[in-house]
């Protein structure tokens, strides 16, 4: 299949209509051959439609789609209630370790991330609570084992989200002043575009702020994603509404810095209580834009000849003073998939083929405990030190290793200098 065809993605589309697309865009090959991680998928996706279809499952299982209804399973019939129950059969009569169950539940939930992106879902249901909460608790995944952005990670991720954005603002600022207003509009949207995106890559790469407490959550009003009125860049500090349900301050380290306030200059925010990362989706801006004038009162006609005048909603609402809602954490995934595959940054992990949100929380906890300690980091890290031992044990287990190894070696040593 052409990944550049415009093929339609409806409701009505069926799910093994995407399988081909997905593994295209997921297998190492850009062909669709080969790589571990397409071949695994691949089997539990064919796993999942057959269950989907009621062709697996137990003898009264007969799939998801209505009993008068004669059709393969669509998008329109999947639903968080749908995942809970696949999870519930993984982790019923297969006999699977509970590793394995979630290993394979977790192909299935890439899959149906994927999906957001592509449009063929409106949210991504396989992560949510009530769909997860079957599965059995991993007892093979170790907290090392959880993905954690390396420092030659971090860097090539950074250095990629800063060159892009120098290549995308240095054009704009040096427009000859008879440029053409939507030449200008759209050097200026894509200079915002780069400078957001690498802001928000800093922001997670150095804050180990989490990323629900940054960015939108639709099922949380309280969590409606930092404004500008949040941050203090003069002192290094951003206010945002903590796991543990309470405002509270984040460090902005010294590297955030810069990214955020050339973003801020760029964009000019009307007010500070505009996101700080807003979305760019043009559905959303679209309607948002038609419905806020229609409210102030504008005319139909009035409200499409002033959007011709834009080259993107965006800008008309950054001069209308529209307050776009803050990205979602399902579009910082989004986000990061494209940067991690434009930056070819090599990446093995048996969940993530790119460089996930927390990954980010997680490599700096890394960075905090190996050169400040447990106490240092859990402050930082927001959490209980306790918690942040049990987390990062992994590596007070490899420096004791180191300590034993260097323990025998001494002994040793000193025992063979006895013999000679």
């Amino acid at each position: 299949m052409d990944r550049n065809s415009s093929t339609e993605r409806t409701p009505l589309t069926s799910l093994t209509e995407s399988f081909e697309r997905y593994l295209l865009d997921k297998g190492k090959g850009r062909g669709g051959d080969g790589g571990n991680y397409r071949r695994n998928a691949a089997r539990e996706l064919k796993r999942f439609a057959e269950w989907a279809a009621g062709d697996r499952g137990g003898d009264d299982w007969t799939g998801i789609v209505p009993d008068d209804v004669d059709r393969e399973p669509t998008f329109e019939d999947l639903d968080e209630r749908v995942f809970r129950e696949y999870a519930r059969h993984l982790g019923g009569d297969r006999g699977l370790k509970q590793n394995t169950v979630q290993t394979y539940y977790r192909y299935i939930s890439a899959w149906c991330g994927w999906c957001v992106n592509e449009g063929y879902l409106e949210a991504h249901y396989a992560q949510r609570a009530s769909a997860m909460a079957p599965l059995p608790e991993d007892d093979g995944r170790k907290p090392g084992d959880q993905q954690a952005w390396t420092s030659e990670q971090r860097h090539a991720l950074t250095r990629h989200v800063d060159e892009q954005a120098r290549e995308a603002i240095e054009p704009y600022t040096t427009l000859p002043e008879d440029t053409d207003p939507l030449d200008t509009q759209r050097a200026r949207y894509a200079a915002l575009k780069a400078a957001r995106d690498r802001a928000l890559v800093f922001v997670l790469a150095y804050t180990a702020v989490r990323v629900g407490e940054l960015l939108r959550d639709p099922n949380d009003p309280r969590r409606r994603g930092v404004r500008w009125e949040d941050l203090s860049l003069d002192d290094g500090s951003m206010d945002v509404y903590r796991k543990k349900q309470q405002w509270d301050a984040a460090s902005l380290p010294d590297p955030v810095i810069s990214p955020l306030r050339s973003y801020h200059q760029l964009m000019d925010p009307p007010t500070e209580r505009w996101p700080v990362f807003p979305t760019f989706d043009q559905r959303t801006l679209a309607e948002l834009v038609r419905e806020e004038l229609a409210e102030r009162g504008e005319r139909p006609e009035a409200i499409t000849e002033q959007r011709d005048e834009y080259a993107r909603d965006l800008l008309l609402a950054l001069d209308e003073d529209i307050r776009p809602p803050s990205i979602t954490t399902d579009g910082a995934r989004s986000i990061l998939q494209r940067l991690s595959e434009a930056a070819e940054i090599d990446i093995d992990h048996p969940k993530h083929d790119y460089l996930a949100p927390h990954g980010g929380r997680r490599g700096m906890g890394e960075v905090l405990v190996r050169a400040f300690g447990y106490t240092v980091a859990a402050r930082y890290l927001d959490n209980s030190e306790e918690m942040v031992r049990e987390r990062y044990s992994h590596i007070e287990a490899g420096e004791l290793g180191d300590v034993a190894t260097e323990a025998l070696s001494e002994v040793d040593g000193s025992v063979n200098d006895r013999h000679e």
